[in-house]
């Protein structure tokens, strides 16, 4: 697909919420797993830079959901990444972030789920948590109605519903208001509930219970929603058309570096798209765990390990002395190593855990990440290279999230800092040196067109003795 104009009528709808915690991302996993029992190919997304709910999605679609982000991302980008990752599926399945309206900041929509819907013409289904509201829903149903006309909120998904009459209570005055259909009801139930965790929901992979859990969900989504109704509200969606915008070579590069991604239980974190990115820039990738692996695979010219829960595996981690010598090894070599937020952890000298205990990591990056009691970073910021790296070069900048509960515990050398953040003046972020660059910064290599093949060249340059 090297197409300057590139377009899709896929059938799509956004699953948006009226705030956090309303359970947009168990009724959005459970149409999904309804919608794929029917036999339809369901492409998930998730709204902003979530790790967690995606897995989640991924598991109850069958393929790898896909995070749209409309303040990292260029707009051009986030259709060009839409339309491809809808190609082969029959219908688009959005997950919203946070309340529907709510963004990057209070002043305008930029990054919010509603600013997604309108750049992808996508009606909303908005689910609202009435277990402790009546009438008065359908006050906050039109209020999200007639907010900002050009967001097509098209029905609404009742959550936490105590009944039949409760639910009668609710959802006749609310289309009697707003003229809205309701086209779910969920009941309160077990099947439902979600652990958490100071990050959010447990990643998919480590709920033993996966697979029931789903099952379960996806009965209760089936029996107290109306699928027929939500499936005719996605098909309203008109084409999206998407210029090209240089994210991709015009055609896939023959393979120029091999690159070891980390990828077990304590490091997940990444964006499908990054890999598909470099993948098309001639990075062949191959899988590795810091846990249990020696080493990383041979013949590799660069590493990537992104974020995750280290801190949880932090003695499984430290046990694993081959690994770290390994990889403080091939960084001394030269080697260009990425390293985001819990790859940052893994290559500082140590991880103090909530109980206090350190545990020694690889020793790359000066000083111990220790774990806070309160978050210590969360949101989006821009960032300014100091130097250059196997990313960007100096004085370019980038758009970037982070959220995080560690900190190193003391300051990094001014000289060896990876970033300075534009929207804090005089903030310092991450560590650089030589081809390593370690920061709590997430970076989607969409963000600019040349992230990919940048990263790509330094591994090839490094094999071929620069």
């Amino acid at each position: 697909m090297n197409q300057k104009t590139i377009s899709t009528a896929i059938p799509r709808l956004v699953i948006a919420g009226v705030t956090s915690g309303v359970g947009k991302t168990t009724i959005t996993a459970g149409i999904i797993g309804a919608l794929r029992r029917r036999g339809l190919r369901v492409q998930p997304f998730k709204c902003g830079p979530d790790y967690i709910d995606p897995s989640h999605l991924s598991r109850a679609a069958g393929v790898p959901a896909r995070n749209l982000d409309s303040w990292m991302l260029p707009h051009q980008a986030l259709r060009e990444f839409f339309v491809r990752a809808c190609q082969g599926a029959d219908i688009a399945v959005i997950e919203g972030m946070m309340g529907l309206f709510d963004g990057r900041s209070g002043e305008d929509d930029t990054g919010s789920t509603a600013q997604i819907a309108k750049l992808l013409d996508a009606p909303v289904a908005l689910v609202m948590d009435v277990g402790a509201v009546a009438r008065s829903a359908a006050a906050t149903a039109l209020g999200f109605q007639r907010f900002d006309p050009a967001c097509h909120v098209a029905a609404v998904i009742l959550n936490q519903v105590g009944g039949g009459r409760h639910r009668d209570m609710v959802a006749t005055p609310l289309a009697g208001a707003t003229g809205l259909p309701v086209l779910g009801a969920i009941p309160r139930s077990e099947a439902l509930r979600q652990e958490e965790r100071h990050l959010g929901l447990v990643p998919e992979g480590e709920s033993p219970l996966a697979e029931e859990a789903l099952g379960a969900l996806v009965d209760v989504v089936s029996q107290h929603t109306d699928l027929e109704g939500l499936l005719a509200l996605a098909r309203q969606a008109s084409p999206v058309v998407a210029q090209a915008s240089g994210l991709f070579p015009p055609a896939p590069r023959a393979r120029r570096a091999r690159i070891a991604v980390a990828q077990d239980r304590a490091f997940s974190f990444y964006y499908q798209e990054n890999f598909e990115l470099l993948e098309a820039w001639g990075a062949e990738l191959v899988s590795f765990s810091p846990l249990t692996d020696q080493a990383p695979p041979s013949g590799v010219q660069g590493l990537y390990i992104g974020g995750g829960f280290p801190e949880l595996y932090a003695r499984e981690l430290a046990a694993n002395k081959p690994m770290l010598r390994a990889v403080a090894e091939a960084a001394a070599a030269g080697m260009p190593v990425v390293a985001e937020c819990g790859g940052l952890m893994y290559l500082a000298q140590g991880i103090a855990d909530f109980e206090g205990v350190r545990h020694p990591m690889a020793g790359l990056v000066p000083g111990t990440c220790v774990m806070q009691r309160r978050r210590v970073g969360l949101g989006y910021l821009s960032a300014r290279a100091r130097q250059d790296t196997p990313l960007l070069a100096r004085g370019e900048t980038v758009r970037a999230h982070e959220f995080h509960w560690s900190r190193l515990e003391r300051d990094l050398p001014p000289e060896r800092a990876a970033f300075e953040i534009e929207e804090q003046p005089g903030r310092l972020e991450g560590y650089a040196r030589g081809n390593l660059l370690a920061s709590y910064a997430h970076v989607h290599f969409g963000a600019r067109p040349d992230l990919a093949p940048r990263f790509v060249e330094a591994c090839r340059a490094w094999g071929r003795g620069g």
